[in-house]
């Protein structure tokens, strides 16, 4: 087996039984990450000499009997979104686009704590406010499976990254799928944490308001459930319970309100029918969910997004969205269109302070409901409709006036909305071989039955597997001869 291939956990083991050294992991990441990234610009900024130097001292320590750490000598990845120490956080504006972190977010050092070598920062959107991966300052990620497909967002580098083998594991964070989307369409297994699991602290933007708080997760982007349970086990501020997982319900719905894709919907049933007789089986809609893509965007727009606004004033001034939203169209601004579009939209959908009161009831009441439903219950779902779309056609289902949204962000939203732990887990292919993912959720402390029921679909299924981009440059190269 390649090391490509090889997930943190077996990294670990390998490096401490003497098998690799540090420094040979790292070092073939890094010829890999150079080979695949001019093709997917999916790396941001590299800390390539930074990390040999502490691949190298992993070594050493190894050597000396001190080596420590669940991560000890591994090579990892994280979202640009995330301050590390002496590295951009840019956060895709180019006002920011020197702008260089003093000290590492919370999960970053507890990362480094257990020996990770941090390898790199990966792309995301503007402020993280939509989720296809382009910004004025980085420009687009691609899809490693076909590059003329999003690799979705905001975690999108991190996950074509991973897709392509380019880290052993990755960090990413989601308030809404940006965690998921990426998980879904590059292939790769992720974790969503539940509300206020994981610190967000020295994570940009910093999300301010309680009601959009409850929303965020942050977790691995990996090859492995156990990888996911490893990183979760590391930057969660609370262990989960131990659970029987004979004793949960699995509920998997026959979807009506939003639309499936052929597909997609096969693989949902194929589960439903193998898992038959492992499980007592619920096929009802969970409780709220079709109100939760409505919730889900009026909470994403409480202040208008006032707050994110702020972020792109310099020199004290606010540029006008819709002047900069047209300069895009025509010229360039360095003001993404997606992002000029993505805050005009959050201004008309601003709920007033009486909706509000009446979203804070509707959370409230929900919680309580959600908490006993999902006691011993376990949600499969789709993540999305489809595969991978070309590029912008995922920005135009989810940013429309026509509240398309409505439609498409039913089965994303609904874990955000709830602050539900999610699982990602890819467990089919579509017939031109783009990955297709389910996503496995419950309640907050329910996290080892996620886990537990993850590694049986990733046994059963596809799991992770590392795409060959070779194949993608391949097809483009085919489809140009075609034009």
């Amino acid at each position: 087996m390649s090391i490509l291939d090889m997930d943190a956990s077996e990294i670990s083991v390998w490096i401490k039984d003497g098998n690799m050294t540090s420094e040979q992991a790292v070092e073939s990441y890094i010829k890999h990450i150079e080979a695949i990234n001019p093709k997917l610009n999916c790396l941001t900024e590299d800390r390539f000499e930074a990390a040999r130097k502490e691949a190298r001292q992993s070594d050493v320590l190894l050597k000396e009997g001190f080596a420590k750490g669940k991560l000890f000598g591994v090579p990892v990845s994280i979202k640009e979104s995330f301050n590390i120490e002496g590295m951009k956080t840019t956060g895709g504006l180019m006002h920011r686009k020197d702008f260089v972190a003093n000290d590492d977010a919370e999960v970053v050092r507890l990362l480094k704590e257990e020996g990770a070598i941090v390898l790199g920062k990966t792309n995301t959107p503007s402020l993280c406010f939509y989720q296809e991966t382009d910004n004025p300052v980085y420009g687009r990620t691609n899809n490693p499976w076909d590059l003329e497909a999003t690799a979705g967002g905001s975690s999108g580098g991190e996950g074509s990254l991973i897709g392509a083998g380019g880290a052993a594991v990755g960090l990413g964070a989601d308030i809404g799928g940006s965690l998921r989307f990426p998980c879904h369409f590059n292939g790769v297994i992720g974790f969503k944490s539940g509300n206020d699991q994981v610190s967000q602290e020295g994570n940009y933007p910093y999300v301010e308001f309680e009601e959009q708080k409850r929303m965020l997760g942050i977790g691995a982007m990996g090859k492995s459930v156990r990888d996911t349970r490893l990183i979760n086990s590391i930057i969660s501020k609370k262990q989960p319970d131990a659970v029987d997982l004979s004793s949960f319900e699995l509920v998997v719905p026959q979807f009506y309100s939003c639309p499936l894709g052929v597909e997609t919907g096969r693989v949902i049933r194929t589960i439903k029918e193998d898992f038959e007789q492992d499980f007592v089986m619920q096929k009802d809609m969970p409780p709220l969910f079709d109100e939760s893509s409505l919730i889900w965007q009026q909470l994403m727009s409480l202040d208008g997004a006032k707050a994110l606004r702020k972020q792109l004033m310099v020199n004290d001034k606010q540029p006008s969205l819709y002047v900069e939203f047209l300069k895009s169209k025509y010229f360039r601004s360095d003001i993404h269109t997606f992002l000029s579009w993505a805050m005009i939209g959050a201004r008309l959908f601003k709920p007033s302070g009486k909706r509000l009161n009446t979203l804070r009831e509707i959370l409230r009441k929900g919680d309580d409901r959600l908490q006993k439903y999902l006691d011993h219950r376990l949600i499969v779902m789709p993540v999305y409709h489809s595969p991978a779309p070309p590029h912008g056609q995922l920005y135009k289902e989810l940013f429309s006036f026509q509240k398309t949204f409505l439609r498409f962000m039913p089965y994303i939203a609904y874990g955000n909305t709830w602050g539900l732990p999610s699982l990602i887990v890819p467990v089919g292919e579509s017939s031109k071989g783009m990955p297709i993912s389910v996503q496995v959720m419950s309640r907050v402390g329910n996290e080892s039955a996620l886990f537990e029921f993850g590694e049986l679909l990733e046994k059963r299924y596809r799991g992770y597997v590392r795409c060959d981009i070779h194949d993608a440059v391949k097809k483009e190269q085919a489809a140009a001869h075609l034009a």
